[in-house]
């Protein structure tokens, strides 16, 4: 058990000095004052006021690397693990991405079995770009209702050129199957959506939604800051549907996207529930930049450090207090993608948080599970789950690739 004192606690939102008590991996207490219990092995750790927020949830991210748009070269490597940890992000789900044909959704499900035996949770979507989408089984239904890690299916491309350009009853078919693959399997079944720079991008998604038995709230569509144009669209979609914005594209694309930290405030301001808005990573994936013929002209690789530094910025620059920018990449996409236990620093949730420096800028401290991947500095208690399952290697070097 651990007992951490003097918590500047956002679950997400701000409640102030709070002291939590976790065990068995879970938070078992929060209140202001805890006073030590005589339990044996019990570490107390004093956080001196530090903010403590939920672990990041990362909806979109290529852990098991993307790309190829510009031949094998530009092929992107899986993401080392300290990168993950060192982002303040315990919650990832994995997509394949462009490259449904060279690489396989196999490959996307024992990066996150290997994720999870780091002490990560990892979950994926499984399909790639393109309609039929590639999968384990055969079929997307079969996917979500067998394999405990499939909770969705995507990334699917529409309004780009490497899409498949699906019809409107082919995203329909898929939609039916994936809603039926999530009732057997128990699981939300949310289909993400890659939107390129294409025209009317979201007109497909707006027809099928408005399909009996479809609904908004099965298409979770991404990159919705990689323009002006889809921004606006964004806005009209998100009064009755989800929109996720791409943290790591912004620094390299300035001139084109929208800072997704900006972003957020124009939503809102165009009247998008602040609950329907999630901020992603797509760390991992390669971000090309096509000219008018399609050949890549630029190319570039995201980062997960993107998705804290999104979420610090909106903080800072929310017009309102009533907003909690933790929630954009914690409690909103755990809630979407139906991950009960995540996202939320409660009592009976699993305990993944982060413990900010106090210039909050970076991570102190991270935990996942109630135990340490990344222990505070000076940390004397328990060893962490990586250096007791590879006691004989450096922290993190096993999973260098």
């Amino acid at each position: 058990m651990i007992l951490l004192k003097n918590c500047s606690l956002f679950d997400p939102n701000a409640l102030g000095n709070r002291d939590i008590l976790i065990g068995g991996g879970r938070v078992v207490c929060i209140a202001p004052q805890i006073d030590t219990p005589d339990l044996p092995g019990l570490e107390v750790l004093d956080v001196e006021a530090r903010w403590v927020i939920p672990g990041l949830v990362d909806s979109h991210i290529h852990f098991a690397g993307a790309g190829g748009e510009g031949g094998p070269v530009t092929r992107t490597s899986p993401i080392p693990l300290d990168a993950i940890i060192e982002a303040g992000i315990t919650t990832v789900v994995g997509c394949l991405g462009t490259d449904g044909i060279t690489r396989g959704v196999e490959s996307v499900l024992m990066e996150a079995k290997a994720l999870r035996q780091a002490g990560l949770s990892a979950w994926i979507y499984t399909g790639s770009y393109q309609i039929p989408p590639p999968t384990i089984t055969g079929d997307v239904a079969r996917d979500l209702a067998l394999i405990s890690e499939v909770i969705g299916v995507g990334e699917i491309a529409l309004a780009d050129h490497r899409s498949s350009d699906p019809s409107e009853g082919e995203l329909l078919r898929l939609a039916r199957r994936t809603h039926l693959g999530a009732l057997l399997g128990n699981k939300k079944g949310i289909i993400n959506i890659h939107l390129g720079d294409q025209p009317d991008p979201f007109g497909i998604l707006q027809r099928v939604a408005q399909r009996d038995g479809v609904g908004h709230y099965r298409f979770l569509p991404t990159h919705c800051n990689r323009s002006r144009s889809v921004l606006a669209e964004a806005a009209v979609w998100g009064r009755e549907g989800y929109v996720d914005l791409t943290a790591s594209s912004y620094p390299y694309y300035a001139d084109l996207e929208i800072k997704p930290s900006t972003a957020v405030q124009e939503l809102l301001d165009q009247g998008v529930p602040f609950h329907h808005i999630t901020i992603s990573s797509d760390a991992g994936g390669s971000l090309p930049q096509f000219d008018e013929h399609g050949t890549l002209v630029k190319n570039a690789l995201g980062h997960p450090a993107s998705l804290l530094r999104e979420v610090l910025d909106f903080s800072e620059s929310a017009k309102s207090t009533n907003f909690s920018p933790f929630a954009l990449a914690t409690a909103h996409p755990a809630d979407i993608l139906g991950l009960s236990r995540k996202g939320r620093i409660r009592v009976g949730n699993d305990a993944d948080l982060a413990i900010l420096r106090h210039d909050r800028q970076e991570i102190h401290a991270l935990m996942a599970g109630g135990r340490w991947l990344s222990p505070p500095p000076g940390y004397s208690g328990n060893q962490n789950r990586l250096e007791k399952q590879f006691p004989n290697e450096p922290k993190g070097t096993h999973h260098k690739k």
